[in-house]
């Protein structure tokens, strides 16, 4: 039994299913992808959810092919805001703050990426700051520098490797994730909230609702867990017995990033043409100080899309704002990344978001270890009493925490787990 139909939960019933298993995915919403949300855009996908391939993960190129699809590179020149302009960016803001996070593997002791960095110098405070909180969704102040040093460091392929978008965006690899539950062997139930999740010495028995609110149970050897983070601490569903102390002390050295994403739709991509077509080929806008600190084009595709992107304590800062304050906001933050050169207000035509914070069945963006939490992840991949396995991007290693790869390969990894402890082909 599966429960969730994400990333991690999909490519879990891929691996069971290969196997010759047979399964029963338990899903709270309608569709499919839980974090991942894909809209039809002008020419291009609007991803509400997560949008890249970070790094060179086998498991998202294999899902690429198997979906007939591929990697586009994610391209185009940075521009940072600076001394009241925007300026071509001479540095990589990711080579200085993984530099400067570097330094750190040395610790003893873990402290937050803030008390870090008070004795590193101002252009490695801003860019690393910035990172921490646009790229893990963290909060400098709580977030353990020994965990995102490893995140950024272990993996010559892990997510700040490289930077790819699927062609067609993610939509394409749920539908082939769908395709693969064959309905002989994968019982698909949408519309169904776990509410309790019993676990005994005959195997693992869990309780649910439908759309309509009637009871359901349903009954397994074993259950794959790909809840988020936000989800398990909330209390909802009910495990009985509960958590052992040690997952649980896992999940408390966890917290879920909060991030606010604007798929913003303008008539023209004005970007392109203003200041004598000085950002024609602009892949990122960066101001560490707006309520939106980054601003990013689809290039190498070229379109009248623009995303915005806060992560962090800027994001919860935008929580208190309507839907409609959150666009004003983006867009008076583009006026002043132009200088004037261009009234954004007057050219947008749509825009599009997801409270992913308020979502129930995420309660967040995705997770970040907490100071003394450099081990959380780890832990949370050990299976409870040999019944319950968890998955998610809070249970893969350090190098693919918080992205795609890191859910598809802890599905994978859970799918292993489950083989190796029993056959279910009963």
């Amino acid at each position: 039994m599966i429960l969730g139909a994400g990333a991690a939960g999909l490519a879990c019933a891929r691996s069971l299913l290969a196997a010759s298993r047979t399964i029963v995915v338990l899903e709270a919403q309608s569709r499919l992808g839980g974090r991942l949300l894909t809209l039809e855009g002008p020419g291009v996908p609007i991803e509400l959810g997560g949008e890249f391939v970070h790094g060179t993960a086998p498991i998202s190129f294999e899902l690429l092919r198997a979906a007939d699809t591929a990697a586009i590179d994610v391209g185009g020149e940075s521009f940072l805001f600076r001394d009241g302009a925007l300026r071509e960016s001479e540095e990589d803001p990711f080579e200085i703050a993984a530099r400067t996070l570097g330094r750190a593997r040395g610790l003893r002791d873990d402290v937050s990426v803030e008390e870090f960095l008070a004795t590193a110098g101002e252009r490695e405070r801003e860019f690393t700051r910035t990172l921490v909180e646009g790229f893990d969704a963290a909060d400098p102040g709580r977030a353990s520098v020994l965990a995102i040093a490893h995140e950024w460091s272990d993996d010559p392929g892990g997510q700040t490797a490289r930077q790819f978008r699927p062609l067609g965006g993610y939509a394409p690899l749920l539908r082939t994730l769908r395709a693969e539950l064959d309905a002989r062997h994968a019982h698909l139930l949408l519309d169904c909230t776990v509410r309790a999740v019993r676990r005994d010495r005959d195997g693992v028995e869990v309780t649910a609702t439908d759309a309509a609110g009637a009871a359901l149970q349903v009954r397994a050897q074993a259950a794959v867990v790909t809840f988020s983070v936000g989800v398990l601490q909330a209390g909802v569903p009910v495990f009985d017995p509960p958590l052992p102390a040690p997952t649980r002390e896992a999940l408390n050295l966890l917290a879920m990033g909060p991030v606010v994403k604007l798929g913003l739709v303008f008539r023209t991509a004005f970007w392109e043409t203003i200041a004598g077509g000085r950002y024609c080929d602009a892949g990122f806008f960066h101001r560490a100080d707006a309520a939106f600190p980054t601003f990013w084009t689809q290039m190498p595709v070229r379109s009248s899309l623009l995303i915005a992107w806060s992560g962090g304590p800027k994001a919860d800062a935008l929580s208190t704002l309507d839907d409609r304050a959150r666009v004003r906001t983006a867009l008076d933050d583009l006026r002043a990344l132009f200088a004037g050169d261009a009234d954004p207000h007057d050219q947008l035509a749509a825009a599009y978001q997801h409270d992913w914070q308020r979502d129930p069945y995420a309660r967040g963006a995705y997770s970040y270890a907490l100071v003394g939490g450099a081990h959380a992840r780890e832990a949370l991949t050990d299976p409870i009493d040999e019944r319950i396995f968890l998955a998610g991007e809070a249970t893969a290693s350090a190098a693919e925490s918080g992205t795609v790869a890191g859910a598809l390969q802890s599905g994978a990894r859970a799918a292993a787990q489950v083989l190796a402890r029993y056959d279910l082909s009963g």
